[in-house]
């Protein structure tokens, strides 16, 4: 079977993804990534797929799990691996609107990681409807938490990765055309600053202000990046009244490294700012931690399958490791071979100008079609 030869369309696919992208889905509201995962599950089942419903935990979203007829249903095959939470509150499609402009299509979330998990499928059903069974099972697994580091579905995803031979995530790909082999090392971590009251007219002086500490230890934790490892802080809440010297202050940090290692150092570093000074209590506890995927025997060798798919395709697939945690962490930590960033091409994730390069939703659907219909 020649992926070459299915009849992709990217223009009916980014009309099939549009429903998808204005559908909103922001990870912090369970009910609307549960009305993605219904569009997901619907189209999935017309498929043909059966569908199973996994219940939230820990206030998020479900989770989808799909699996294709085969006849070797049940035994180790393909898992694809895609999160339908975006980091974009409700309401971010009045200002990033759905909008094609020459070769790029802008939507909250369509480039992470919407058009992937969008391809995956379209690759699914042309070689469905061309007739061909692959090699393999397939199961497709949509999540809900991804992008504040899985806290309520990593254990599903290393089990279910666990079952099956391989792990296909179609983040969002290179800038160069390329895939992820491997992925950094990521830790957060929980900041509060302990303060003490007063009337900041009346009685100033008598006050310990937690935001006057908690400025003090974001500059610190900032001071304490290196090529190593990286620390930044990203979320901070707090004081109610500005009359009042505030009480506590509330943060959340990131660190990354490409090593495990340095990460480990990282950890122990951030962990050690806890104490007490200037009479204002400073406690930092651990979060999620992704840990580092470095690339094996396994990972290369699919790597270089998918690099021969795409040269009989007419491109290059180039490969590096990349920053940015991904469900690949965990699996490709298990050791178990995986390949990320097989999703569409574009840039700007994240912020009110994310987009997609239309195109690429038929190359790197014919490249996931060429995959599942060669791996065995």
């Amino acid at each position: 079977m020649n992926p070459a030869n299915l009849p992709f369309d990217p223009e009916a696919m980014l009309q099939g993804l549009r429903g998808w992208v204005e559908c909103e889905s922001p990870t912090w509201d369970a009910g609307a990534v549960n009305r993605m995962l219904d569009i997901a599950a619907q189209e999935m089942a017309i498929m043909g797929a059966t569908i199973e419903r996994i219940a939230g935990r820990q206030g998020y979203g479900g989770v989808i799990r799909a699996r294709f007829p085969h006849p070797k249903q049940g035994e180790p095959g393909i898992l694809i691996a895609g999160h339908m939470d975006t980091v974009h509150p409700v309401g971010t499609i009045e200002k990033l609107k759905w909008r094609r402009e020459g070769s790029k299509c802008y939507g909250p979330g369509i480039y992470d990681m919407k058009g992937g998990n969008y391809l995956s499928l379209e690759a699914i059903r042309q070689l469905a409807r061309a007739a061909f069974t692959t090699p393999l099972p397939i199961t497709v697994l949509f999540t809900p938490d991804e992008e504040v580091g899985t806290p309520s579905t990593r254990d599903i995803i290393e089990a279910e990765a666990a079952r099956n031979k391989y792990v296909l995530v179609p983040e969002p790909g290179r800038a160069d055309n390329g895939v992820t082999t491997g992925r950094y090392a990521i830790a957060r971590f929980n900041l509060e600053a302990t303060g003490r009251p007063s009337h900041a007219g009346a009685t100033l002086s008598a006050g310990r202000s937690a935001i006057r500490e908690m400025a003090r230890q974001i500059l610190a934790i900032d001071a304490m990046t290196s090529e190593d490892c990286t620390f930044s802080v990203g979320v901070v809440h707090g004081g109610q009244w500005v009359n009042c010297v505030a009480t506590t202050a509330t943060g959340e940090a990131l660190s990354m490294a490409k090593r495990q290692a340095d990460l480990d150092r990282g950890v122990e570093r951030m962990l050690a700012l806890s104490g007490t000074a200037n009479d204002v209590a400073f406690k930092v506890t651990r979060g999620v931690t992704r840990p580092v995927w470095e690339p094996d025997a396994g990972t290369m060798a699919l790597y270089e399958k998918a690099r021969g798919i795409a040269k009989s395709l007419g491109a290059e697939l180039p490969h590096a490791s990349s920053g940015g945690g991904s469900d690949g962490n965990f699996t490709g930590s298990m050791g178990i071979p995986t390949l990320d960033g097989l999703g569409v091409r574009g840039g700007n994730g994240h912020t009110l100008e994310e987009y997609i390069e239309v195109e690429s939703l038929a190359e790197r659907g014919r490249l996931m079609a060429g995959l599942l219909a060669t791996l065995e």
